[in-house]
């Protein structure tokens, strides 16, 4: 299913008329993990322009978005994030639409945006497990996963 075919309630919570026309066709699942990926970038303090490539690359390379739809979902994913004040409802999307693999295949995209900046804050870190947690993603699984992308980024 393309991204501009759904997405149900779940984000139109805001009320504002201009927000649900633009979130009424965006897969609710892909704009949770873009927030999610939002969240992860600005643990750090900072959200800037090589973490924005790299959730926009993310969402062109691995959900197979356009790079005109990937934009427009970072915009309103970034939307999203500034007015949600817990990870709650994005985890609770995420695991209602994926299975074991395409939660695993969340982490791998976030702990991306982690090490975008080349290093992982502490912050970032805490995070991470929250949301592994959140998504019933053991430890050691997400460790892994870690540790995957690390080296696939050359990071010692």
């Amino acid at each position: 299913m393309s991204i501009f075919n759904k997405l149900g309630s779940f984000f139109a919570a805001d009320g504002s008329g201009q927000d649900q026309v633009k979130t009424q066709t965006i897969d609710a699942e892909k704009l949770a993990a873009a927030a999610l990926m939002v969240e992860v970038a600005t643990q750090d303090g900072e959200f800037d322009d090589k973490e924005r490539n790299v959730i926009e690359s993310i969402l062109t390379g691995k959900l197979k978005l356009s790079s005109e739809d990937a934009k427009e979902l970072l915009h309103l994913a970034e939307d999203k994030q500034s007015q949600s004040i817990q990870i709650l409802s994005f985890t609770k999307e995420i695991k209602n639409h994926f299975d074991d693999e395409g939660r695993a295949h969340i982490m791998e995209m976030l702990w991306g945006v982690v090490f975008a900046d080349g290093e992982e804050d502490v912050y970032e870190s805490n995070l991470m497990r929250r949301i592994a947690g959140l998504l019933y993603i053991s430890d050691k699984q997400s460790g892994e996963i870690r540790k995957k992308v690390k080296q696939e980024n050359n990071i010692l």
